[in-house]
């Protein structure tokens, strides 16, 4: 079950600036109102001419936080009134897309390739083709933690308990690449179906021996566990990362610096996919033209409100090649001289 706050109707008035109609493979447009972002505030601007939910992830994760930062953004100073919501995964957030329930979502990137290719995740159910791409954020690792010092590679996780994200989750299909370049299965690991809080508590409690959690470094659920007990990262080493580059070229190995995290002296090399907003195709130019703009032209200042704001750049966002971008983020993309594929 998503977890969001239902939405009274919206006046079509206010709808008709925002939809244009509706791609095949979508709902019929839902009508959204209401302004209470992810963080607990409220933001009204001075003209709301049309109101958008924004699916983010859950609420210790990093898209909750970065969510909460850019709808303010967006509904602050521009006439398109952004309500960031807590979502339940990458998946889950597509589903939201398809469905129509909001217009704008965080995603993996990897989830995001698996539901335009209808494969993995998207292999029973069929492709979903009817969003775009508005930008590409920041890394997301893939974060093994454990509080358990005997722990040192991925390999010394067989035979233990291990929480590998919630059940058919991005989290879960990074969790079996990571372990299968490693030559582990599932059947090899007494594994748990947890998201990234859940999977912090087991491990305070003593009811896991390690988690894998999927986010921008620093995040929440890792940044509490490390305050109340001593947390350790585990690394990849470049034999494997290589191994599982070759197989899936949407990752990217990255380090994770020393002292991220509270204890965790060292440096921890991994593998990461992209952190994406993405928007229905029948969002109005407009609406993705002014969340584009109002993230990429303010990132200083919106730096000083979460640090992952420091790690995006104007390439970054438009680096993605496997799903075309929305004619509103191509708009300001052009203005900045890159070409970015569309439809």
């Amino acid at each position: 079950m998503q977890i969001k706050k239902f939405l009274p109707v919206l006046a079509a008035t206010a709808l008709a600036l925002v939809v244009a109609g509706c791609s095949a493979g979508c709902s019929a447009p839902a009508s959204n109102t209401g302004n209470t972002n992810a963080n607990g505030s409220s933001s009204t601007p001075a003209a709301s001419s049309a109101r958008l939910n924004f699916v983010t992830g859950g609420s210790t994760g990093t898209y909750y936080a970065v969510g909460g930062v850019i709808a303010n953004q967006v509904a602050n100073n521009t006439e398109f009134a952004v309500t960031s919501l807590e979502g339940n995964g990458s998946q889950a957030n597509i589903v939201a897309l398809e469905d129509n329930e909001d217009q704008f979502a965080f995603c993996q990137s990897d989830v995001m390739s698996y539901a335009y290719e209808g494969t993995n995740l998207f292999a029973s159910t069929g492709k979903v083709d009817c969003f775009s791409v508005v930008a590409a954020l920041y890394d997301e690792a893939v974060q093994i933690v454990t509080t358990d010092a005997n722990i040192k590679t991925v390999a010394d996780l067989k035979g233990k308990r291990v929480s590998i994200g919630a059940a058919g989750s991005g989290v879960y299909f990074n969790a079996i690449d990571v372990l299968g370049a490693y030559g582990i299965t599932e059947a090899d690991i007494t594994p748990t179906y947890q998201s990234f809080g859940d999977s912090a508590d087991a491990l305070k409690n003593g009811q896991i021996d390690a988690a894998f959690i999927v986010a921008g470094a620093p995040t929440t659920a890792i940044t509490d566990l490390s305050t109340s007990k001593q947390a350790y990262l585990v690394s990849m080493d470049d034999a494997h990362v290589n191994q599982l580059l070759a197989a899936s070229p949407y990752y990217s190995a990255i380090t994770i610096p020393a002292n991220t995290y509270t204890g965790v002296t060292t440096d921890t090399t991994t593998v990461a996919v992209n952190a994406v907003i993405l928007a229905r195709n029948d969002v109005s130019e407009d609406a993705v033209y002014a969340m584009v703009s109002q993230v990429f032209d303010n990132l200083d200042s919106l730096s000083t409100q979460h640090a992952k704001f420091k790690e995006m750049t104007v390439n970054k966002a438009a680096s993605i090649t496997s799903v075309p971008y929305h004619p509103g983020a191509a708009k300001y993309f052009k203005e900045k001289g890159i070409t970015v594929p569309t439809k």
